[in-house]
């Protein structure tokens, strides 16, 4: 990590103008994946109720985020290989797969949103292949975001996911409701399909310059300080799942109309990220990396403790939660943009795609182990205990966050000495 942080903070800042396409270029791949993402996992279960679809049935459709749990086994695969070389390393990857993304949600489109059966098929297929797009442009964005632009490159790719809540849930649930399934799914499909138009501006010079090494998961564990970062990865955002597995039953729970909590969790937080993510990147860039993630911490513990005192009724009423909740929403966005600067930091130019997405990973099985258990504890002991416990969790995840961090810090400075 300091090797590559070393030669980083060592490269020429890329022009203005070769900057600005590459932030173009990650948007539109960020885009391009956000908009099936949501689709499947925000629009699709309450669309398939409406129609009739069994709950059982629906509650399947979360396995769909295995693909995107387990996608570290094929990321090396990624990094090695591309199935149209002619076209690009990553780009070889981008455009099939987002091609076919387009394809397959368009195909939805035959089936009436009751079939469980072949939406669940095709909404498999559309996250394998969106999986091995993220593998690909996480690499891409590794390989060209350099220190001065990794906190922007970040943001955008934040702000990205943001805009993907809008287009591939919000959007849909509102189409669907004027315009019916079809119409819907058809212009969801072409939706996802436009912003491919930005993998046109790829340029992969560099990459085939430098060859295609033989990318291993076992690669990433023999860099140096890899067990921190995992370690950083796997307690920094522990306690998330805790409370985001909870939160919508509990506004439900204490009268929040549907409809609100629907603004809330779409229109308002896509709002929210989309600012949080350009007001982290400025924050970055003033206070460095370790203090943003520390300060981001404080800010989402204080979040957590507003539930807990909210369930307690220490700090009872809807809009004291409903603040909580839009709060929330931006410090997750702008934790975002901290985070992936730091993974993409820890990451090797050898296996980009390999290192960001195991760190990637790693949080992502954390957030849902805590998202299975919220249920549990919230029915055994109540949301005040539960938010309570997640704020207790949050304040270990930072003093080891802090820990960790001070370790990397300490480790780049020798590593530098060492080289001058």
């Amino acid at each position: 990590m300091a090797g590559d942080a070393k030669v980083l903070a060592g490269a020429p800042a890329p022009a203005t103008d070769a900057r600005g396409r590459l932030y173009a270029v990650l948007g539109g791949l960020y885009l391009a994946q956000g908009i099936p993402t949501y689709l499947l996992l925000v629009a699709l279960p309450p669309l398939m109720r409406e129609a009739g679809a069994s709950r059982t049935a629906i509650g399947l459709f979360y396995l769909l985020m295995l693909p995107m749990i387990l996608k570290f086994v094929a990321a090396p695969f990624v990094d090695r290989f591309s199935p149209f070389a002619r076209l690009g390393h990553r780009r070889g990857w981008v455009i099939p797969t987002q091609v076919l993304v387009s394809a397959l949600i368009a195909a939805m489109a035959l089936f009436d949103p009751s079939r469980a059966v072949p939406l669940f098929v095709l909404g498999l297929a559309i996250a394998v292949l969106s999986s091995l797009q993220d593998i690909a442009t996480d690499g891409y964005a590794v390989r060209h975001l350099d220190d001065r632009s990794r906190p922007f490159g970040n943001a955008i790719q934040a702000g990205a996911v943001a805009l993907g809540v809008i287009l591939g849930g919000t959007l849909a649930l509102v189409l669907f409701e004027r315009i019916g399934w079809r119409p819907t799914i058809l212009i969801v499909a072409a939706l996802s399909l436009l912003p491919v138009a930005a993998a046109l501006w790829m340029r992969e010079d560099a990459e085939r310059a430098t060859g295609k090494p033989r990318a291993t998961l076992r690669g990433f564990f023999a860099r140096p300080n890899a067990w921190i970062v995992l370690g950083f990865a796997l307690t920094y955002r522990a306690s998330e799942g805790l409370v985001r597995g909870m939160e919508g039953a509990y506004l439900v729970d204490i009268g929040l109309p549907v409809a609100w909590i629907g603004y809330l969790s779409g229109g308002a937080a896509a709002t929210a990220g989309l600012l949080g993510a350009v007001v982290c990147a400025f924050l970055i860039r003033k206070v460095g990396l370790t203090v943003a993630l520390v300060l981001l911490g404080l800010l989402r513990t204080a979040c957590f403790l507003i539930f807990a005192l909210n369930a307690a009724q220490i700090l009872p009423g809807t809009v004291i939660a409903m603040g909580a909740s839009a709060f929330q929403a931006l410090i997750r966005y702008m934790e975002l943009v901290a985070i992936y600067s730091l993974f993409m930091k820890a990451s090797s130019k050898d296996q980009p795609g390999t290192d960001f997405t195991i760190l990637t990973c790693a949080e992502l099985i954390v957030y849902l182990i805590g998202s299975s258990i919220a249920g549990l504890l919230a029915d055994h002991l109540g949301y005040a205990p539960l938010f309570g416990i997640a704020t207790l969790v949050s304040v270990l995840g930072i003093l080891l966050a802090y820990r960790q961090l001070t370790w990397l810090d300490r480790s780049e400075a020798a590593a530098g000495e060492a080289v001058s």
